[in-house]
């Protein structure tokens, strides 16, 4: 049986049987996790090209009323965040969490030469390379490298198969629907045919060697994970979605004080071409409901000045709405910041200024590499430039 090694990590979450995995080979993966509890990352990926401008509104800026005739939120209608600012009505948590302190909104958030392409921003996005360029590992795949080599539950993506953003060059993070299906998935036998065909020795370096280290990583990052969750099950009642049921994870895990310290969910789509007041306000309400009680069931336990939640979209829209009732792609958007931690809250900068756009879209103000080197460095703490191929300006969000 002849497995190779890009065909095995194809797999998703890489699953094995414990029988399969050299007892050394275990052993040395249940030394050195990192220190359970610590900060916690949390991104929400809004996949699609998120419209920005509808999520928070510039509502006394006469350019988007005359571009959204039809598309527009009515100021009267938005959930008032400032004089010059307000979110989406469906949106009642973040207002919620704007007035106690705990959100912060950067704007005009993007990069230079912007692609509008979906998975080629969205590539860079994940990589923080440049628009030239094309990079192999993700910005936290290289933080799993540096800080958790070997160490797979150190980040976590709720989704079937891994995302380029947790990807590095000898660690990548987990794929999972949820702990207990992870687990169950290492009990199978699929490679019960290449345990019979070949042994493994200590030292050696051969894709079979590659292989059986990958399944004893994933084999004891399943099992922890999977009795961590059972620890401290959270008893709050999350709605019954896609996103809520992840966060409910994401809130067990957090309570039981894992070694994880990233978490990785996605939304979607914002794709929004045509009818997007309807699917906007759908996955509006979708993130809200979930985000209220996670929040407030952070908050309860002690946990919630441990976690940083953020948000973004590989792109924003275009200022104008399209004949179809929608928006088409676009370029600089906002992020938003949530938690306990925040040092600067509210509007971290002006508005999208509508009186100069590029060809139409919002013109970037903050390179989003920023955000990242900030988050790694004042958030995960480590030391960004290597990590980022160069030197970004940090923000003091945190």
């Amino acid at each position: 049986m002849i497995i190779r090694r890009r065909d095995f990590l194809k797999t998703g979450t890489l699953a094995t049987a414990s029988l399969l995995v050299p007892r050394f080979l275990y052993a040395e993966n249940q030394k050195g996790l990192i220190t359970p509890g610590g900060k916690k990352l949390v991104i929400i990926q809004l996949s699609g090209g998120n419209d920005g401008l509808n999520m928070v509104i510039p509502y006394r800026n006469d350019i988007y009323y005359s571009k959204r005739r039809s598309l527009s939120i009515k100021r009267e209608s938005a959930l008032s965040l400032s004089d010059e600012a307000g979110v989406h009505p469906s949106l009642s948590a973040l207002k919620g969490l704007w007035d106690s302190g705990d959100m912060a909104v950067l704007n005009s958030v993007g990069y230079p030469n912007p692609d509008r392409s979906h998975f080629r921003s969205m590539d860079i996005w994940h990589t923080a390379s440049p628009a030239t360029e094309y990079w192999q590992t993700g910005w936290l795949g290289r933080y799993l490298d540096a800080q958790c080599p070997g160490k797979p539950s150190a980040a976590l993506e709720f989704d079937d198969t891994l995302s380029l953003v947790l990807k590095g060059d000898t660690t990548k993070g987990l794929a999972l629907q949820d702990a207990k299906r992870l687990y169950e998935s290492t009990r199978g036998d699929t490679f019960a045919e290449l345990a019979a065909a070949h042994t493994m020795q200590k030292g050696q370096d051969n894709p079979v060697d590659y292989l059986y280290k990958t399944m004893s990583e994933t084999l004891t990052s399943a099992s922890y994970l999977y009795e961590q969750s059972r620890l401290k099950p959270t008893s709050s009642a999350y709605p019954k979605t896609g996103l809520g049921k992840d966060l409910q994870t994401i809130a067990s895990l957090i309570l039981a004080d894992t070694d994880t310290s990233i978490y990785y969910v996605s939304l979607g789509s914002f794709d929004t071409h045509i009818n997007q007041s309807g699917q906007q306000k759908r996955l509006f309400t979708e993130l809200n409901d979930a985000l209220a009680v996670f929040s407030n069931n952070l908050k309860q336990a002690g946990k919630w000045d441990e976690v940083m939640v953020v948000t973004f979209s590989e792109f924003g829209r275009r200022v104008a709405q399209n004949a179809s009732g929608g928006t088409d792609h676009g370029a600089a958007n906002n992020m938003l910041f949530m938690g306990g931690g925040l040092k600067k809250k509210g509007l971290l900068n002006d508005m999208p200024d509508l009186n100069d756009l590029d060809g139409g879209d919002i013109k970037y103000q903050v390179d989003f590499r920023q955000v990242y080197s900030t988050l790694l460095e004042k958030w995960l703490g480590v030391e960004a430039e290597g990590l980022m191929g160069g030197r970004f300006e940090g923000l003091g969000f945190v």
